[in-house]
């Protein structure tokens, strides 16, 4: 009945759909396994893409010749560039999808992918013969044989939900649990552990007296996602903030003996950056409010999600605490918030490529690794299928650097540094975030993209285009003066300086005061002459300019880092017989067994006198 597939990609979550879409799209025959094909890419939290770091992943995500920007862009309902207000690394695109239409893009832009074949079923079961990974077994009992297979299992495995007192299994409300991978994993020798995440209730937004709270609009300009697309966005839905009041700290603090977190139900650990709203008036005793972002759900809908109120208490105490929130005095539950429970594997466990160490041809993709949020899974599932496709192939695996991708920071702190809590992508997780900008993913990751078959002709095309539109606006700024009666005006209406002879526009650039667009308001010779330029082209070229400085010091530092990255360490290192070596750092070592000594310096508990033994040892 079934092929030998070259790649089977276990769930259609975030990291299933980008797994399966990218191994197919390289030439692999790939089978999606999903338990409901009605739930392709289903927003399980909250219905928005992006945000702090989460925005540059999927901007690179796209550059790569994913999906998650074009669909983001093709569905959503409201756009913001966050932290406008800083420099240019922290600037982060997050978009408000439709969630129901976002999940129906998906679906449909995977049933248009050639090679890709589609099955309902759960997995309950792996085909591994000697170290090697043959296929899966099925609910129904189906033998699949295939060369590859990437686990993105989600909140699944194992999967219990929590509301008050009550429990039962599921792996998101309303769907059952996956059993049985994680008991044949660890028979296998794989360690496992269990972690927790939340969501809050959605309520009828016609209980809601908006007029009492703060009004969040979209950008008058979205600029989307992808590289390849445009947004055609012309209207947008805004968003709402309403505040939490003391009342409502001491209605949810009723309800916390039957917590399953504070009776102590659920043991694992839940995000700490994302933290339940009882959480928050626990930790945070001397707050008197906590922010609510009030977001609609859809287009055509009237459901809302309550961000910020993440929560397992029992539904009359939710229903009863939300009642006192300044609006919501009226407000209708459509569902309560809950918490699940769900098995993990350490990412430890795994190669630079997410295949597991184990078992050759095993990949794991998204939440099974410990991580949090649907980009960080998204970014994972399409290193995995890009892996998956090309061990089928005996090619030479792809993996991206921390200077090359926040996806390269997130899947190296991963595996060197694990994580015990969902882990969760920040600006500050990335040393080099002055060369990961969102604005520059696709000239970063398109190039290699292409070169693996993944990225078009036409997304090259355009990032040539990109770049030679850079170097031309560069140069023209270099080559073109200004009169001080020219500019003085606007130089004293923005408190900077006048000028007192002719100046090139590079170096009136350098103030933190102008900008490209000022200058071309008030110059209208320089307005012409730019017209022909993209937004996106004359945004690269003021960056690249203002910060010229900055970028070659941060390149000077990757220089260094990859002159340790070029040390390599054979698999069969005996960190045990170097008697200089701490303890911590031979057992650390001998655990993750690195392959440079670059990735050995970010190994947690491996010192820099650890590394000064080591390069002496290798005669460095």
């Amino acid at each position: 009945m079934f092929p030998l597939y070259d790649v089977i990609v276990v769930g259609a979550g975030h990291a299933g759909c980008e797994a399966a879409a990218a191994a197919a799209n390289m030439g692999s025959r790939v089978l999606l396994i999903t338990m409901n094909m009605q739930t392709i890419a289903q927003m399980s939290c909250n219905p928005a893409m992006g945000g702090i770091a989460k925005g540059q992943i999927v901007r690179e995500i796209d550059a790569l010749g994913g999906y998650s920007g074009l669909v983001t862009d093709r569905t959503m309902i409201q756009f913001r560039m966050l932290n406008r207000s800083k420099g240019p690394a922290m600037w982060s695109p997050r978009a408000q999808s439709d969630r129901m239409q976002f999940s129906a893009e998906w679906r449909s832009m995977l049933e248009k992918t050639a090679n890709l074949d589609f099955w309902q079923d759960s997995v309950t079961g792996l085909l591994v013969k000697n170290g090697q990974i043959g296929g899966v077994v099925t609910g129904m009992g189906q033998h699949i044989e295939s060369k590859t297979v990437v686990l993105t299992n989600g909140t699944f495995l194992n999967g219990v939900i929590h509301v008050g007192t009550k429990n039962f299994g599921g792996g998101r409300m309303g769907e059952k649990a996956a059993t049985g991978i994680t008991e044949q994993l660890v028979e296998i020798g794989f360690e496992s552990g269990r972690m927790k995440t939340g969501t809050p209730p959605r309520v009828d937004g016609r209980s809601i007296d908006f007029s009492r709270l703060e009004v969040q609009e979209g950008d008058p300009d979205p600029v989307g996602f992808s590289f390849l697309e445009k947004p055609t966005l012309t209207t947008q839905r805004p968003c709402h903030i309403a505040y939490t009041n003391q009342a409502v700290h001491d209605q949810l603090r009723t309800g916390f003996e039957d917590s399953p977190m504070y009776s102590g139900r659920i043991q694992a650990r839940g995000p700490r950056y994302c933290p339940s709203i009882e959480d928050k008036i626990d930790r945070f005793a001397d707050k008197d409010r906590h922010q609510l972002f009030v977001e609609p759900e859809g287009w055509n809908t009237i459901e809302y999600y309550i961000n910020g109120f993440s929560t397992s208490l029992p539904e009359a105490v939710q229903f009863q605490a939300l009642r006192l929130v300044e609006g919501f005095e009226q407000v209708r539950f459509f569902r309560p918030g809950y918490a699940i429970e769900y098995d993990y594997f350490p990412p430890t466990q795994l190669k630079h490529t997410l295949e597991t160490k184990l078992v050759r041809g095993l990949f794991f993709a998204g939440q099974i690794n410990g991580t949090t949020g649907y980009e960080e899974a998204a970014c994972q599932g399409l290193m995995a299928g890009i892996n998956a496709h090309l061990q089928t192939r005996e090619l030479e695996p792809f993996v991206l650097q921390r200077n090359e991708a926040y996806i390269g920071v997130l899947i190296d702190d991963l595996i060197n540094k694990g994580t015990e809590e969902p882990y969760r992508m920040f600006t500050s997780r990335a040393e080099f975030r002055l060369l990961l900008r969102q604005d520059n993913a696709d000239i970063r990751l398109t190039p290699r993209s292409y070169q693996l078959g993944l990225a078009s002709e036409e997304r090259l095309a355009i990032v040539n285009q990109k770049l030679m539109d850079a170097q031309s606006i560069n140069r023209y700024l270099h080559e073109n003066s200004v009169e001080p009666n020219q500019i003085n005006e606007l130089l004293l209406q923005l408190e900077t300086a006048p000028i007192r002879q002719k100046t090139r526009l590079n170096l009136l650039l350098l103030r933190p005061q102008l900008s490209i667009p000022k200058l071309t308001q008030a110059l209208p010779k320089v307005a012409e002459d730019l017209r022909p330029f993209s937004q996106e082209s004359l945004e690269q070229a003021e960056i690249n300019l203002k910060y010229a400085g900055y970028l070659e010091k941060e390149q000077e530092l990757v220089d260094k880092m990859q002159r340790l990255e070029k040390i390599t360490l054979s698999e069969a290192f005996d960190f045990q017989s170097i008697i200089s070596l701490s303890h911590e750092a031979k057992e650390k070592l001998t655990k993750i067994r690195p392959s440079t000594l670059g990735q050995a310096s970010r190994i947690s508990g491996v010192s820099p006198s650890d590394l000064s033994v080591l390069l002496v040892y290798l005669g460095r």
